[in-house]
């Protein structure tokens, strides 16, 4: 096997992680989108669709559907923005309070098995390098924009 380099062993783990998270959200009746959609609203709940799709990385129409699906099951609701009537806020329902327990103690296994093996040192060594190269990569995304 050739030797691979560090940007796409990143990129392979990244695929397996989304992968894999696919599959368990499935097992659990959701999908891997919504959860995010929820994990999301739960760290900053009030965001607007639009803002969701750009951390998403989706349309908004997309997340627009996804959640129509989270809101008939009665884990989000859209309330009107105070300061603009055309623009609605999301915001999680106590409904969701289990269902995010539960994503949590899926994303607690699953990060479990995925660093089986690792150190406490060496997952902190790891995480301090990819903040690092998430730090330079937004630097440089900043230095683009303005030049």
């Amino acid at each position: 096997m050739p030797n691979p380099d560090l940007l796409t062993s990143l990129h392979d783990v990244a695929r397996l992680i989304r992968t894999l998270a696919d599959r368990r959200a499935r097992a659990h009746g959701m999908t891997r989108a919504q959860w995010m959609i929820l994990v999301r609203l739960n760290r900053r709940d009030g965001l607007t669709q639009r803002e969701l799709a750009e951390i998403l990385e989706v349309e908004p129409i997309t997340v627009g559907r996804l959640v129509d699906r989270l809101a008939a099951r009665e884990l989000v609701e859209r309330r009107a923005d105070p300061a603009d009537r055309r623009v609605w806020r999301l915001h999680l329902t106590p409904t969701a309070a289990p269902v995010l327990a539960e994503i949590e103690a899926v994303r607690a296994d699953f990060e479990a098995e995925a660093t089986r093996g690792l150190s406490p040192e060496d997952r902190a060594a790891a995480l301090r390098a990819l903040q690092l190269m998430k730090d330079n990569l937004l630097d440089a995304g900043e230095a683009g924009a303005a030049a």
